[in-house]
Formats: structure tokens, sequence, C-alpha cells
């Protein structure tokens, strides 16, 4: 079977696993989980680029997903991209197994697109990260190239999903590209890299990184009250043992979620968890033993054995990163460390697909079968919908008009949102906690308020305006309201629980109801200046622009395929393997 052919099997199967994996989340409508909020129509805004002062961590997925929804329906956005994230993460996977066998290619793509990691992430609704996870094997083959000709081109085309996904994305993907960098001791034709070389590798690489993450960085630094970093968070967001084997095994295994309600069904049982285990440790061993690429086999080694350490150092170790936290805010991107086993599933993946490989070389292709299957039967869970939780949803009748009072009132001023509270389980959507869609419904400034509670711990809240919003929201009426630059109240949940002294009711309804504050002024709210935030993207946009600007390279999933030119279809003749 020609290489073309199997990228396409792979691609396929990574289509299957997707729609397997959604079920009930394609029919019309929107899959709404914790923070997975998708909203029909959505428009550009201030919030949209991190410019109303609060943290922008939905810079620039939110503008990313706006783009695509001016030219096809939002709800068949969000199909397209929760697919995408299951072919791709199965392409990249397949191809960097150095076999040409299609079976070895494709345990390793099924292994890396379904798996606990996936499914707890998918449930949490944090699908910006995982375009970051699905582009990861091709981030790792193109990392320990950047000192070649056209290899920094090649990075950056490689990181592109992890940059739409935003800053824990990048965060991730961009470390697992400096470790690889740094710690790959072969080069292209399995040359040796001496130590200058990977240290200018790795420079690019974090210059790479840092152009990439402008569009987030600038308006993150930017903000009027600060970088926020919260050492009591650290706590929070540490892993959580999700299987007999404590935190370290469930890490091992590909889980540990600190949120438990995004555990799969049925998943952490002794049974189905001590074969997750052996199927990892299996493929550990088959990838030292046997994965004899000599570009990235010990980088990636590598970045797991890192990433795994940070995963677990909220668990292990959260003095030491609270005290990292206070040093400096921006290593509050390690806080919710599980995202970092990401580079551990690759190796995994990897290493199954070379133990599928052995066994064919040995005529035991039944072995190679069971590797392919055996994620979806370890974890069947995943399927239709993770079992009915990820359903697809419509927004009420009230929504719709709600949005069509606000929008088209011109008069200044804000909307504040009731209950003050940052997630809702709302009965339209089977009472599925998920982040308030209102502030990417509406297209005026919505004030939420965003502090997070998890169990009896409370994370302050973030955003300035919530802060000074906050006694006003405990007790609305409208003077109070209309001295605080607050046009409209929004009740969105328990609405007859809610209703502010002396607004005008303009909407009244079960699933939502809006009063009026008369007599609201324009506010004036520290906000990001625009001009460093525009110079920001044009940067980035540019340097992905010209990343694309090579000969040969073309648009759509294959874009990456330069990256696969030292790929196993192109391995010389005596490292080749009969089929």
């Amino acid at each position: 079977m020609g290489k073309r052919w199997r990228h396409l099997v792979a691609a396929l199967t990574g289509l299957g696993l997707g729609l397997a994996a959604l079920g009930p989340g394609l029919a019309p409508g929107f899959v709404l989980s914790y923070d997975m909020v998708f909203t029909p129509d959505p428009a550009f805004t201030p919030m949209t680029f991190g410019l109303t002062g609060t943290v922008p961590r939905q810079v620039p997925s939110d503008a990313f997903v706006t783009a695509l929804a001016t030219v096809i329906p939002s709800d068949a956005v969000q199909k397209l991209v929760l697919l995408a994230i299951f072919v791709m993460a199965c392409m990249s996977a397949a191809s960097l197994v150095p076999s040409p066998r299609l079976l070895p290619r494709l345990a390793a793509g099924v292994c890396y697109a379904w798996n606990p990691f996936v499914a707890e992430r998918l449930l949490l609704g944090q699908w910006a990260l995982l375009l970051g996870y699905a582009a990861l094997p091709w981030v790792v083959a193109s990392a320990v190239r950047t000192c070649e000709r056209g290899g920094t081109r090649r990075l950056v085309r490689a990181l592109v999903l992890a940059a739409i996904g935003g800053f824990a994305a990048l965060a991730m993907s961009g470390l697992v590209a400096l470790v690889v960098a740094l710690a790959s001791s072969r080069s292209r034709g399995g040359e040796r890299v001496n130590g200058a070389e990977r240290l200018k590798g790795a420079v690019r690489v974090v210059g790479i990184v840092v152009v990439l993450s402008l569009p987030w960085l600038v308006p993150g630094a930017l903000r009027p009250a600060g970088v926020p970093g919260d050492g009591t968070a650290v706590d929070v967001f540490a892993a959580r043992a999700d299987t007999p084997f404590g935190v370290l095994g469930s890490l091992l295994t590909l889980g540990g979620i600190w949120n438990g309600e995004t555990v799969p069904r049925g998943y952490g049982t002794p049974v189905l968890a001590g074969f997750w285990l052996a199927v990892v440790l299996g493929s550990l061993f088959a990838y030292w033993k046997w994965c004899r690429e000599p570009e990235w086999r010990r980088g990636a080694a590598v970045a797991a054995a890192v990433g795994f350490v940070l995963a677990a150092l909220g668990a292990v170790a959260p003095p030491v990163l609270r005290g990292a936290v206070g040093l400096w805010s921006g290593f509050a991107v390690l806080r919710d460390g599980q995202q970092y086993v990401a580079p551990l599933a690759v190796v995994v993946a990897v290493g199954l697909g070379v133990a599928a490989d052995k066994a064919i070389g040995a005529r035991f292709p039944m072995i190679a079968v069971g590797a392919v299957a055996a994620p979806v039967l370890l974890l069947p869970t995943l399927a239709w919908g993770a079992a009915g939780d990820l359903r697809a949803v419509r927004y009420p009748a009230d929504w719709a008009r709600a949005r069509e009072i606000i929008n088209s009132d011109s008069a200044p001023g804000d909307v504040l949102v009731l209950p003050w509270a940052l997630y809702r389980s709302y009965p339209w959507n089977h009472g599925r906690r998920v982040l308030d869609p209102l502030p990417r419904y509406l297209h005026r400034r919505v004030v939420v308020n965003d502090a997070l509670i998890v169990g009896r711990t409370t994370i302050p809240a973030e955003d300035p305006r919530a802060i000074a919003l906050a006694l006003a929201a405990a007790h609305p009426d409208s003077a109070t309201l209309r001295d605080r630059d607050v046009r409209y109240v929004v009740v969105d949940a328990e609405t007859a629980k809610y209703r502010p002294i002396g607004a005008v009711p303009v909407l009244t309804g079960p699933d939502l109801a809006v009063y009026r504050v008369d007599g609201a002024k324009a506010g004036h709210e520290d906000r990001v200046p625009a001009a460093p935030v525009i110079v920001a993207w044009i940067a980035a946009s540019a340097v992905v622009f010209w990343s694309f600007l090579i000969p040969g390279t073309t648009l759509g999933l294959p874009l990456l395929g330069s990256i696969r030119r030292r790929s196993p279809d192109r391995l010389p003749h005596h490292s080749r393997r009969a089929p």
C-alpha cells in the first residue's frame, strides 16, 4: 500500500473514531460542556481579542471560530473542529511510527486519538487544548530539525494548531518542542548533533513559540490588573486519582484529571484500569526496546518524562508549585498539571505501534489487530457522546429574543448576568455544567462572576469589572446598577428568584429574563490598548503566512506533509522492513 493510501486510511480511521465518540453531539445544535461554549452567529467583539481586560484565555480560538462561522453555520463549525481533532490525532501519531506497514500505524493512531486523556479533556470541553494535542506528534517530528534548511518553517506549521488553541495548547506544545530540540542527539540521516546546534535549535523554538503566542501574550501582559496567579489554585487543579493506582498510576495511564465529573463513565474500574496499565507498560517497553528512529526517539522520551514530572508536581509537591507561582505568575500555566501527560501519550501510541509491527514481523498478525482495537475496547464509554453526556442542544427561543433586544439597543452600558456564578446547569442542556455562554452570545460587554468555586475552595475573580460589580450583583437595584454603568440585567437561570429593584422588565420567559436599567452611561473601564494587539496579530499572522511560502506545500489536512519528509515512508533502503 502506497504512502498516500496509508495516510488516507489513517485519516478515515480518525474520522470513524470521531463519529463514534461524538454520536448524538453531531445532531443539529451545540454541544455545551464545561469550557466548550459555541454560540449561534458569533461576532468579533473586543472580548474576542482580549481587549476588555479579562484574562485572554479565549484568544485566538474564539477569533478562529468566529471567522469560520462567517462561512458556515456555527454549529457545523463546532462539529468540524471536533471531528478534525480525531482525524489529525490519528494521522499524526500514525505518521510517526517507523514502519511502512498499515496495522502498526493504525494501532498508534487509534491509541493516540482514543484514550483517557482525550476523553477527559473532551468532557471538560477543552477543545482548544486538544487541537494542540492532535498535532503534537508532528511537533515532535519537526522540532528536532529546526537547524536544517526549512526546519523553522516546518515547526511553525506544526505549531499552527496549538497557536489557534491558545495559551494552554501552545505552552504544552512549545515545551515539548523545546525539550525535543535540546535532547535529541541526531539529525536527518542519523548524523550526530553537537551541543551548539541543539542550543541554536532551542533558541529558534523559543522564538517561534513567542511570536505565535503574541495574540494572547500581548493583551495578557497589558492587562490593567496584571497577570493573575493564585497559588491556592494549585491544590484545586492538581491531578487526582481516577484509577486504583493512585495519582501517579492514573497519570501513567493518561488519566488523572482534576475534575472528577469529567471522568468517563466506568473508567477506573480495577479490570479496565488494569488492562490499560498493561497496555501502557507494554507500549513503553516496546518503545524503549524496538523504536529505532534516531532523530526524535530520545527527545520524545525526555519530553514524556518532563511532562510526567510537571503533571505530578501539583499533587506530589504542591508547595514547590505554589512557590513558583508566587515567584512569577506565569507559572500558573502549570497548575492544571494533567495536561502535560500529552507527550507521554505520544510515546505510548508510538510504542504500541512498534509492538504491533514487531508482532507482524514475528508472524503474529492477530496481535497487531488486537493492538488496533484495544484502546476502543478498554474505553468503550467514550463512544456515543461519552455515553450520552455530550449531546447537541439548541439555545431556547428566549435567548434569541434577548439577543435581538440587547443588540439593537444603541444606548451605552454593560450587561450584568445573574445568578452571580461562572458555571450553569441549564435544564435545556440536560443539567450538564457549562461556562456561561452569554459573554459570547451577546455583542455587548457582558459581566459575569468569574470566581471559580471547586468544592470548598474559591479562586477569586480576575475580571476587574466583575470585582467592581460584586456588591451590586448581591443586592441589585436600578440606582446602584445605573451608577455602575449597567444597562441590562440578564437572568439566565432561576429566573423567578432574581429581579432587580426598579429595573424595567423587557423580557420574561421560562429560560431567561431581561431587565433594562434606564439612565446608564458609557463605562470607563480600563481596557487593553488596541494598537499593540493589532501589531501582535500582524506579526503572528505574517510568520504563519511565511511558513507556507515553500514550494510543494498545500493547504488542508496534508499541509504538514513536508514534516514527514523523513517519515518512515522515506527511510533509507537499508532501514526499511518488509511489508
